[in-house]
């Protein structure tokens, strides 16, 4: 008996979403699982020791996309007899199945729900059609939190019995790791603050630049700088006039997508790592952060408060001042590593995979 993982943001994606999917599979190979899964994806890694199906999202005609995944896929899963059970990591779908087979919906959050206006508005559109019709449908719902699990259960009671929670984890390249030279390579100048993620507007990023400008002009002798790594998203526009006008604009920096292998360098050197976003259903980047001993500044909301709860510095989402007073706080006295880095030790991307399987077998009865 086989588990289908719907394993297009393998290929598609770069962000959150990508990274569940890509650790996920990993750590499910690492437990011993390969020969139980299969891997539904645009296009077959060799070099990845599990079967994969690849169905080619082909971009014309008009449509395609949405007949790849409504029709195509169930056809092709539906006449393996061996598959038992669907797996959706990007919370859209799956679709057209037979009872035979489970459906397991995985979310990550209720943004498109829940803060409309920072998402595109066809994302708006697609998830107020089918979100609803798709969790009625599904066998499971799997969340990456407890504030997840109970938005879940707020928005849609009628899931309120068939949803659970299983933490992320966090890759074992995430330790202290020094590397000047490649921070020098990068052409940043020390010290920074660091912050990761898409540039969109759910971050709260305005909130940092006013926080940054504050901390500058209190702290006249610092040559503290300011690093954003992540690519530009939605309605960022606001954004970039922000950091076009910033009085200290010559103090930041916008490094882009980075390679993973730059990403614990980057954290290490930090002087700490802000977080300022205004929701988030799990928040990567404070466990990749803590993980390499690296202090956290985030906004108390959300799973945030719950991920980083004492370990991490939190302050009022909006509260530009208490921000600043934060960075500055952090700069005078750096909070002890070894803490740090143990309360990230316990989100494990293996411990990930085994709840993952547990609830898999709970549900097709193995």
């Amino acid at each position: 008996m086989k588990i289908a993982i719907l394993a297009d943001p393998l290929d598609n994606q770069r962000a959150g979403v990508h990274v569940f999917t890509r650790e996920l599979i990993t750590a499910l190979i690492q437990l011993g699982y390969a020969d139980r899964l299969l891997l539904v994806r645009e296009r077959i890694d060799p070099e990845l020791p599990v079967e994969q199906l690849a169905v080619p999202n082909i971009h014309l005609p008009i449509g395609f996309a949405s007949l790849r995944l409504f029709f195509i896929i169930p056809y092709l899963l539906r006449r393996r007899k061996e598959v038992v059970a669907v797996f959706e990591p990007a919370h859209f779908g799956p679709f057209n199945l037979p009872k035979r087979i489970k459906r397991i919906t995985m979310i990550h959050d209720l943004t498109p729900i829940l803060f409309p206006q920072y998402h595109r508005w066809h994302s708006q559109l697609l998830q107020r059609l089918f979100l609803r019709a798709i969790l009625k449908k599904t066998d499971w719902v799997l969340t990456n939190s407890r504030y997840t699990q109970t938005d879940v259960a707020r928005v849609f009671p009628f899931a309120q019995q068939k949803v659970s929670h299983v933490y992320l984890g966090r890759h074992a390249a995430f330790k202290p790791t020094c590397n000047a030279a490649r921070i020098a390579e990068l052409g940043i100048k020390l010290p920074y603050f660091l912050n990761v993620g898409t540039l969109e507007p759910r971050k709260n990023l305005l909130t940092l630049l006013a926080a940054f400008e504050l901390f500058c002009l209190k702290n006249a002798g610092s040559n503290q700088q300011l690093i954003l790594v992540g690519e530009l998203g939605w309605k960022a526009e606001p954004l970039v006039q922000t950091l076009d006008n910033h009085p200290f604009k010559t103090r930041i920096q916008r490094l882009g997508y980075v390679k993973f292998t730059d990403l614990p360098i980057l954290y290490t050197h930090s002087q700490a790592l802000i977080y300022p976003s205004e929701y988030e259903g799990f928040g990567l980047p404070i466990i990749e952060a803590l993980a390499c001993g690296t202090p956290v500044i985030a906004a108390q909301n959300s799973s945030l408060a719950e991920i980083g709860e004492g370990a991490v510095v939190f302050f009022p989402t909006h509260d530009a001042q208490a921000l600043s007073e934060e960075m500055e706080q952090v700069v005078r006295q750096p909070p002890p590593k070894e803490p740090l880095i143990e309360h990230a030790a316990q989100f494990s991307w293996l411990a990930c995979a085994s709840g993952f399987m547990v609830l898999m077998d709970q549900l097709i009865g193995e």
